[in-house]
C-alpha cells in the first residue's frame, strides 16, 4: 500500500511537524502499541502521525542512511501489529505500508487522528493488564494524567470539521484529475499506481472519504481540496480582495477567487504579487548595489493569507477578507484563535496553539509548501517585514475571538508619491466602472424600496462586503436612507431638491 504523501519529505520533517514522527531502529510491540494509540487520540488535533521502523533516531531525528528492516521481519510484523491493534479499545487499525528508502527496506505506520476517539491500550503485554490512556507530550508518547484524560473524553464529540463525513454530498463530488495533480505535485507514490486503482480504492486511501460501499461519502477536507467548486457546500470557501483607490471607499476594485482552496491560495498570490506589490530600486553612488526595497514584503502576506486558509470556519458563511488601501493591506478572516490564544498571547514573538480547527487543511497544504510547521507563521511575518524595513505587523482578535485580523503597512522607505502617480489611469477607469454600479443599484431601490442585500448582489455581481461598501457609501453622500429596523425596513431615496429646500 502506498502513502499519499511524499516519502523523502516524511523522514526529513519537512511535510510532517517532528512531534508527530516517531522513529524505531527494530520491532519493539508495547512501545509502538502505545505510540498508534497516542496518535489515535489526537489530543492536540495535530492529525494523528507516524511511526516509521527501521529507522535509527537521536533526540527524535533521524540517522540516515536508514538501518533497514528484512523482508521476513516486516511481514511478521504486520501480522503482529494487526493482532495488537485489536487490543486497542475501541479497535483501531493504522494504514501500514513497506516502503524502500535509499536502497533500505523500512516500515510505516501511519496513524491518523481516529474518529471514536478516546482509545485505551494495555499497559503492559501480559494478562489482564490494566487499560490507560495514551497520548503524545511534545515528542514523547505518555499516559495520559488525569486532566489529560478529562481533555480526551471532551474531544471524542470534536472531531475537526475538515474530517467530518459530509451528508450533503456524494463520492462522486471528488475529481480525479484534481486528486491526481495534487498527488503528483507532492511526489507520492500514490501518483504512480493510481491510474490501475478503482477510484474508491484511491480516495479510501488517502483519507478523504469514509463509510461503506453503500454509503460511501467525502469529508469535508475533499471536497475542499477536491471539488472544483467546494463553494457550493462551504459558502465562505472562497477570498475576496478589494483593492480601494480613494480614502472614502467608494472607488474600488473587487476580485473573487474560487475553486479548490489550493487554487484559490495560488491565484490570490499571484493576484497579488502582480497587481499589488512593487519594487523601488534607487542607486547610490558611493556603494555599487543598488538599495530595494518592496512596498510590501510577498513572504509575509503569503504567510499571512496561508494562515487564514489554514485557520478559518468553513461552518461560517463568511470568506477570507483581503483590503489593499493606499497605505496598509488588511487580510480578515472568521472566526479568531481557538481558546487560550488571546489578543495578548498574538503580540509575543511566537505563538504556542495546542489546537488545530483545521487539522487536514493544514497537513495538505504543507505537503503544497504553502505553509510551514505550527507555530511558525507569526514569527515567519515579523521575520520578513523587518527585513524589509516595514513597520511591525499588527495580529488583532476580540475578547470572543470572533475574527482574526492581519494588518500590513506600506514601507516607510517605497516612494508613494510616484505609486500614485502610476494608478491614476486606472482609478478613471474605476470609477466609471462605480458610477455603473451606483446606478444600478439606486435603480433597484427605486423599483423595490424593500430590496435585500442578497438581490442586490445578485443583480450586481457585487459581493456582500461589497454591497455593505456600496450602501454605506450612498448614505453618507445623502443619496439614501433606511427607514424602519435593519430586518423589515426598506431603502429609501432621498429627494435632494426637497432636502434643498428645507
Amino acid at each position: 500500500m502506498s502513502l499519499p504523501i511524499n516519502i523523502h519529505d516524511l523522514i526529513n520533517g519537512q511535510a510532517i511537524e517532528w512531534e508527530r514522527l516517531e522513529f524505531k531502529a527494530g520491532w519493539n510491540p508495547e512501545k509502538i502499541l502505545h505510540t498508534v494509540t497516542a496518535f489515535a487520540n489526537d489530543n492536540n488535533n495535530w492529525g494523528g502521525g507516524y511511526i516509521i521502523i527501521g529507522v535509527e533516531e537521536n533526540n527524535g531525528k533521524p540517522i540516515l542512511p536508514p538501518k533497514g528492516l528484512s523482508h521476513e521481519l516486516i511481514d511478521e510484523i504486520q501480522k503482529k501489529l494487526l493482532e495488537l491493534c485489536h487490543l486497542i479499545s475501541p479497535n483501531y487499525f493504522p494504514v501500514v505500508a513497506p516502503v524502500t528508502y535509499k536502497e533500505k527496506q523500512i516500515l510505516v505506520v501511519w496513524c491518523p487522528g481516529g474518529d471514536t476517539r478516546p482509545y485505551k491500550a494495555p499497559e503492559k503485554l501480559v494478562r489482564n493488564s490494566q487499560q490507560e490512556y495514551f497520548i503524545r507530550r511534545f515528542a514523547s508518547t505518555v499516559k495520559a494524567n488525569r486532566e489529560e484524560e478529562l481533555q480526551l473524553l471532551q474531544l471524542a464529540a470534536k472531531v475537526p470539521f475538515d474530517d467530518r463525513i459530509n451528508h450533503n454530498a456524494e463520492f462522486e463530488d471528488l475529481n480525479i484529475t484534481l486528486i491526481k495533480e495534487f498527488l503528483k505535485d507532492i511526489g507520492s507514490d500514490l501518483y504512480e499506481i493510481s491510474e490501475k486503482m478503482p477510484f474508491p480504492d484511491l480516495c479510501r486511501q488517502m483519507q478523504i472519504v469514509r463509510g461503506p460501499e453503500e454509503y460511501l461519502k467525502p469529508v469535508n477536507i475533499g471536497l475542499l481540496m477536491f471539488n472544483t467548486e467546494p463553494s457550493k457546500f462551504f459558502r465562505g470557501a472562497k477570498i475576496e480582495i478589494v483593492e480601494y483607490h480613494d480614502d472614502v471607499g467608494d472607488s474600488f476594485t473587487e476580485k473573487i477567487f474560487t475553486g479548490p482552496i489550493h487554487h484559490q491560495l495560488r491565484m490570490s498570490l499571484q493576484y497579488i504579487k502582480n497587481s499589488v506589490i512593487k519594487e523601488h530600486v534607487r542607486k547610490i553612488d558611493t556603494q555599487p548595489e543598488a538599495i530595494r526595497v518592496f512596498n510590501y514584503p510577498l513572504t509575509a502576506i503569503e504567510e499571512a493569507l496561508a494562515n487564514a486558509i489554514y485557520h478559518k470556519s468553513y461552518e461560517l458563511q463568511d470568506t477570507v477578507e483581503i483590503s489593499i488601501y493606499k497605505n496598509r493591506i488588511d487580510i480578515l478572516s472568521f472566526p479568531g484563535p481557538l481558546p487560550p490564544t488571546s489578543e495578548t498571547d498574538l503580540q509575543k514573538d511566537k505563538v504556542v496553539v495546542r489546537t488545530y480547527r483545521n487539522r487536514r487543511v493544514g497537513d495538505f497544504l504543507k505537503e503544497l509548501d504553502l505553509t510551514e510547521g505550527r507555530g511558525t507563521g507569526i514569527p515567519k511575518i515579523r521575520k520578513a517585514m523587518a527585513t524589509n524595513n516595514s513597520p511591525e505587523p499588527v495580529f488583532q482578535t476580540d475578547e470572543n475571538r470572533s475574527y482574526f485580523l492581519t494588518t500590513f503597512y506600506i514601507s516607510p522607505d517605497f516612494p508613494r508619491s510616484k505609486e500614485k502617480s502610476k494608478e491614476k489611469p486606472v482609478e478613471k477607469t474605476v470609477e466609471k466602472t462605480v458610477e455603473k454600479t451606483v446606478e444600478k443599484v439606486l435603480a433597484l431601490i427605486k423599483d423595490n424600496p424593500k430590496t435585500t442585500q442578497k438581490q442586490i448582489a445578485e443583480s450586481t455581481g457585487l459581493t456582500r462586503r461589497g454591497v455593505e461598501w456600496q450602501l454605506n457609501a450612498l448614505k453618507e453622500k445623502g443619496l439614501i436612507k433606511r427607514v424602519g429596523p435593519d430586518k423589515g425596513g426598506h431603502w429609501e431615496i432621498i429627494d435632494q431638491k426637497k432636502e434643498a429646500n428645507k
